[in-house]
């Protein structure tokens, strides 16, 4: 056995009495039941039950015997298993010791390092006017209203309105949309859609190709080439509202534009607080991971690995992208997640052990307080939310994340922590 892995490896031997008791009352009761040819229910001879059921004995008596056996074993030598055992090299036979090697992964057994007052670092940009004044500019860009430009073709800051159609190179589903605002001559705009459309006029016609580049944002698009059509239907400029009180009243509750600024600059701060608060617990749980050296059970990252990779796939579909249309090497990507997989595992281990010393627990109220918060998320009761929660039984789950997110901010409350300023634009 490597003392760098979690996996254990137990010899264990049942005595020959142990074994035969066992393997008598086997036999006896197979006797009650068997039907063997020339003698009555429950009358055939011990000697010929065993011959006859051999195989069945010898299987009844290690599904008895061994399950309990392992579990003492265990205990004695006071391990937590995390992966069923798997069991060989039994050796088997009638009047003598039963013996056999028990093989299963374990929790580690660590130094906890120390986790008191230890100090991080954080970099975060004060909450500036500057700051106050870019979010009211997001909020004009938001509220802003598009006008028609009459008598001009399309210029540079325009917003072309257009009905467009594309063929993709060597067929396939043409791209068809009938309202498309495309703004001419912005960073975000295709420069093949800049050159094409200036100069263009309400009711005019383009036609041109593009090549998208292999690695395009959009992955259906991505690598591929399209011949388009575009009508222009409209020019239209963008109207921003003017920045005064009446536009406070418009985008929030606020009744003057001071008071508008007021909570945009509170709302900056708290989510200036919000962002320090994560980071510090980031950089608590990497510190925490450097500082406790210790193996990780390879069935707990085998788990982390797909539930990273499960992530990954769902976030896709989430972006209406449909995994299996995605030019991706799963396996290699699923390959990619295990260092980081390694680190959750240890993460959550430390967490753990945390909770036990600091006697942290998630009670009944955290539950309720959760269970409410993701009943308001999806729209549905309390009661209905739990339900779901119980018949798909991660409540028990649910309780263990909850403390692991209790534990990390008694870290965070118990930490020295720094916050140096920084501008937007330092790295």
């Amino acid at each position: 056995m490597s003392e760098a892995t979690c996996r254990r490896e137990l010899d264990i031997e049942i005595p020959a009495e142990e074994v035969t008791k066992a393997s008598d009352k086997i036999v006896r009761d197979i006797a009650k039941v068997a039907r063997v040819p020339g003698f009555r229910p429950g009358k055939a001879p011990a000697t010929l039950i065993r011959r006859r059921f051999a195989d069945d004995i010898r299987s009844e008596l290690l599904q008895q015997l061994l399950p309990e056996r392992i579990e003492q074993a265990v205990t004695k030598e006071k391990l937590v298993p995390v992966t069923q055992p798997q069991v060989d090299k039994v050796d088997y036979t009638e009047g003598s010791p039963l013996k056999f090697r028990a093989s299963f992964e374990v929790l580690p057994e660590f130094e906890l390092a120390n986790y008191k007052d230890v100090e991080v670092e954080i970099e975060a940009p004060d909450v500036t006017d500057d700051d106050v004044e870019k979010t009211l500019t997001e909020m004009r860009e938001r509220a802003a209203t598009y006008v028609p430009v009459e008598d001009r073709a399309v210029a540079d800051g325009d917003y072309a309105q257009l009905k467009l159609v594309g063929i993709p190179t060597g067929g396939g589903e043409p791209l068809r949309a009938e309202n498309v605002m495309c703004h001419i001559g912005a960073e975000e705009t295709l420069e093949t859609f800049n050159e094409n459309l200036r100069g263009a006029k309400t009711g005019e016609q383009r036609k041109f190709d593009i090549a998208y580049a292999a690695d395009y944002g959009d992955p259906n698009l991505a690598g591929k080439k399209y011949s388009y059509v575009a009508d222009v239907t409209a020019i239209k400029k963008k109207k921003l509202p003017e920045l005064n009180d009446d536009f406070a009243k418009d985008v929030s509750d606020s009744t003057t534009l001071a008071e508008l600024r007021t909570k945009i600059k509170e709302q900056l701060i708290a989510g200036r607080e919000h962002k320090i608060n994560e980071l510090t617990r980031e950089k608590l749980l990497a510190k925490l991971v450097a500082a406790n050296e210790f193996p990780v059970p390879e069935a707990l990252v085998e788990h982390q690995m797909d539930a990273r990779l499960e992530r990954a796939v769902r976030s896709l579909a989430q972006q209406g992208v449909d995994p299996r249309a995605v030019n991706v090497d799963w396996v290699a990507m699923r390959g990619r997640q295990r260092e980081r997989a390694v680190e959750d595992v240890k993460a959550e281990l430390i967490l753990d052990r945390i909770s036990t010393a600091e006697k942290i627990e998630a009670d009944e109220a955290d539950v309720e307080k959760e269970i409410g918060h993701l009943a308001e998320h999806g729209g549905e009761s309390a009661t209905v939310v739990r339900a779901r929660l119980t018949k798909d039984g991660v409540l028990d789950r649910m309780k263990l994340k909850l403390r692991s997110e209790k534990t990390l901010e008694w870290l965070r409350q118990n930490a020295r922590i720094q916050v140096s300023a920084k501008s937007e634009g330092s790295k």
